[in-house]
């Protein structure tokens, strides 16, 4: 690879012409947005850098986005926000822009704090990745600059966010478990915790009704306290034949507890997760859970976030991420 990649250099390889890259570098009219992302990502991928402090001077922009995750999203065995993280910063990459993590502590989020890199106009946008208390939304909502939440949404119309579609995820699981002759099925999650949670609830709840299924109390199993601490599951006297787990580190979490009290996954209990994440292989068995498509969503949050850089005004709403099942050893099918 050369060691310096020019726009010339990236029109050749393209087939187009040298001012059709430059304008899709600088971002200016005369080139679709479909043209535009994959000029930046074939440029990212020659290795192309764009002179970011000389265009920050020029142009009043820093070249940075802040991405804030909640502390509680960040401990040694949380991984999600961090590979999240990971994909939005390769995103960014592709538009000249460099992602700047900001951990949000408890009392920052607390005492309704701004993060340092917004109060010393460090970023040009912010996107918040994992869902943060009520108090702290009108905080965000109050930041004069493109914001997004990424993972979760609010009441708060006026935030685009980007979700993975988590309803027709935990519905679709769970008619897989109903397929599989499963009628006493346990959902595992704090409903009033998240946005995410609560959805993967009703996508369940839904399920059941579809299939002439009653719900029971008994049925909804609280895993998490107010501050999102992990507590011990209590189980019902009746034990469910199926879990249905808001995702994998709860289902992981379950299915150690499961062992050590003498039940066998799966042959006495099936448990099914979501996410994909490191916690569905490490679990024994492995679990069915559905995939959520992180590249996919670091990069429709990245080029919703650089619309809305370019354009203030910019309002996308929701948008949903589809995910898919990924079937494993952790469901046994009984007689129907």
């Amino acid at each position: 690879m050369k060691s310096s990649v020019t726009m010339k250099d990236i029109a050749s390889k393209l087939g187009v012409s040298s001012v059709t890259v430059s304008k899709a570098l600088n971002d200016k009219e005369g080139v679709s947005d479909s043209l535009k992302l994959k000029i930046k990502k074939v440029a990212g991928e020659m290795g192309y850098r764009f002179n970011s402090a000389a265009k920050s001077i020029k142009e009043g922009l820093s070249y940075n986005i802040g991405v804030m995750i909640p502390q509680r999203f960040t401990g040694l065995q949380e991984s999600f926000y961090l590979r999240v993280y990971q994909q939005i910063a390769i995103q960014l990459d592709h538009y000249g822009y460099f992602g700047i993590l900001n951990i949000l502590s408890s009392e920052d989020e607390e005492e309704l704090n701004f993060p340092r890199v917004y109060s010393e106009n460090k970023v040009d946008g912010i996107i918040v990745l994992g869902q943060v208390s009520k108090k702290y939304i009108e905080t965000v909502q109050n930041m004069e600059l493109p914001k997004l939440f990424l993972d979760f949404y609010d009441e708060h119309a006026a935030i685009d966010s980007i979700v993975t579609d988590n309803f027709y995820g935990a519905y679709e699981i769970t008619n897989y478990l109903i397929q599989c002759g499963h009628r006493d099925i346990a959902y595992v999650g704090n409903i009033y915790s998240t946005s995410s949670i609560q959805d993967r609830y009703l996508g369940y709840y839904k399920s059941l009704l579809e299939h002439g299924m009653v719900f029971e109390n008994r049925l909804l199993l609280n895993d998490r306290d107010e501050h999102g601490r992990y507590i011990d599951i209590e189980f019902p006297e009746k034990m469910p034949t199926a879990f249905v787990c808001n995702c994998d580190q709860v289902a992981y979490n379950l299915c150690e507890r499961l062992n050590a009290m003498g039940y066998r996954v799966p042959d006495d209990c099936s448990v099914v997760g979501f996410d994909n994440d490191v916690y569905a292989t490490l679990a024994n068995p492995q679990l069915t859970t559905v995939e959520v498509d992180i590249e996919q969503m670091a990069r429709t949050s990245v080029k919703t976030i650089m619309d809305k850089v370019a354009n203030p005004n910019r309002h996308i709403g929701r948008l949903l991420v589809h995910g898919k099942i990924i079937y494993r050893d952790s469901v046994k099918k009984i007689n129907l």
